[in-house]
């Protein structure tokens, strides 16, 4: 059955509001690998088939007919300029639907935002901003999301791992590019939470295995360097990069008031940098009295009660912070989004690990993607579509036995060989998943001259990890990414 793997795409013709003509291909993708028995080749074997929804404008009609070469046959098709975009989602485990529907794509989820949530069964409505009025799209769901899957007869934990999910991806990327003659086309990158990481690591391998160059790397929710976020015992970072995170969700519901929350995120990024920082390294060496000092500083930071850090010891993960801000409101907040809440299920847990942001959102965004890939992309699959799936588990991460997941050194590397290679890096202040804080202490440590650093652009917003969820937030996304991928 795998040697009869075929791609099966459907295509179909659109026109969006603004009457610019696209047309949707739709599907799997084969990939392959090439096969060697006793040194001889041994022809391809299909791997595994990629789901991927690629948008493209239709070329604008010309005045006049190619002038004929000096033998007599047409001229060649001019070359391509218009951008294009790549993007994925991250997880492990996550589809593409997120950026797909929520941001970049013609047509988006109806999903509502806190507080005006969309009831069942949801909907779809236009996106006039999407990004496709600027750039070609390629949306690419990694193997056992989406509709992706290993072909018959391969371990689908093939795939399930930092090293074989960037060949994979970067494969996907290189065999779209030389099919449909884009090599001489602006490359972006997009990527959103473990999406950053996999988008610098893909950007590493299409530019040593196969030379090809991208213009640039968009990065939304970032994570580059895993131990800034991981908690663990003797590992006092996360515990102070997360700080800004904490006051800015206690802002959101009303625990400062009549403050801004620029002055309370402010407030929390110095105390974190310096104060916190230090009396985290000195452990039991703090005296009583100083000790006090810091619990009574954590508290008017993060509105926390007072015995609640002494209890921790002042070092707390994002789940026991989760269900203890509105523990005397009987809510826990979500890590995606600390805007949204919901009852727990235990009011006496002391950690919680039930998102209610993904709980708000997984069902508007399953229902618009089962429905859109159908009936108005003409893509038929019994499968279910995976849109957040814990069957990439375990994910492999033995490259890096031993040390940090980390690769801010292939981001370094590439801003050197790269000279033209420019970054954009979205944040969202109410994100506890890839807090903003986290981000910009990888920055500050990355070794970069002046000059790189000046081709990163920062843009915040005052929403999550899904800052798209708000109406005011996608729009100024993407108008800085419009005019990030039109800037060459």
């Amino acid at each position: 059955p795998a040697a009869k793997a075929t791609d099966d795409f459907a295509v179909r013709s659109h026109t969006l509001p603004s009457g610019l003509r696209y047309t949707t291909t739709t599907g799997r993708m084969v990939l392959r690998t090439e096969e060697t028995k006793d040194g001889k080749a041994d022809g391809f074997r299909p791997k595994a088939e990629i789901f991927l929804v690629a948008y493209t404008a239709d070329p604008q009609p010309s005045g006049a007919a190619p002038e004929p070469e000096g033998d007599g046959s047409a001229s060649p098709d001019p070359v391509n300029r218009r951008p294009v975009v790549f993007a994925f989602n991250g997880g492990p485990g996550s589809s593409s639907v997120w950026l797909h529907m929520g941001l970049l794509g013609p047509r988006m989820v109806d999903s509502g935002d806190v507080g005006a949530l969309t009831p069942p069964p949801f909907g779809l409505t236009d996106n006039p901003e999407t990004l496709l009025q600027h750039a070609d799209l390629v949306m690419i769901d990694p193997v056992n999301t989406g509709f992706s899957r290993v072909v018959d007869g391969t371990e689908s934990g093939e795939f399930h791992g930092f090293e074989a999910d960037r060949d994979l991806v970067a494969e996907v990327i290189r065999l779209w590019t030389t099919r449909n003659n884009r090599w001489l086309s602006p490359k972006y990158l997009v990527g959103e939470s473990y999406g950053t990481l996999r988008a610098v690591a893909v950007a590493g391998r299409l530019f040593d295995a196969y030379g090809m160059a991208v213009n640039g790397l968009g990065l939304i929710s970032t994570v580059l360097n895993m131990a800034t976020l991981n908690f663990a015992p003797g590992r006092d970072t996360p515990y102070a990069l997360h700080l800004p995170t904490y006051a800015a969700i206690a802002h959101f519901h009303g625990r400062h008031p009549d403050r801004e929350l620029a002055d309370v995120v402010h407030e929390a990024e110095e105390y974190a940098g310096r104060e916190f920082g230090y009396a985290l390294t000195q452990g039991a060496r703090l005296d009583a009295e100083e000790f006090d000092g810091v619990v009574d500083r954590l508290a008017a930071i993060t509105t926390l009660d007072p015995g609640f850090i002494r209890r921790t010891n002042l070092r707390w993960d994002y789940a026991q912070f989760s269900a203890e801000l509105l523990r005397e409101q009987n809510l826990v907040v979500g890590r995606i989004d600390g805007r949204f809440t919901a009852p727990p299920a235990d009011q006496q847990d002391s950690t919680n690990w039930d998102d209610p942001s993904l709980r708000a959102i997984n069902g508007p965004y399953s229902a618009a993607v089962n429905h859109y890939v159908r009936a108005e992309l003409g893509y038929e699959n019994d499968l279910p579509y995976e849109i957040l799936t814990g069957r990439v588990q375990p994910w492999s991460y033995k490259s890096f036995e031993g040390v940090p997941v980390d690769v801010t050194g292939t981001l370094e590397r590439l801003m050197a060989h790269n000279p033209s290679l420019r970054i954009h890096v979205d944040y969202g202040y109410h994100d506890g998943a890839t807090p903003h804080f986290a981000a910009e202490y990888v920055w500050a440590h990355m070794r970069l001259d002046d000059g790189a650093r000046a081709r990163f652009s920062h843009h915040y917003h005052e929403a999550g990890h899904m800052m798209y969820l708000k109406p005011q937030c996608r729009l100024d996304q993407l108008a800085a990414l419009s005019g990030f991928v039109t800037a060459d």
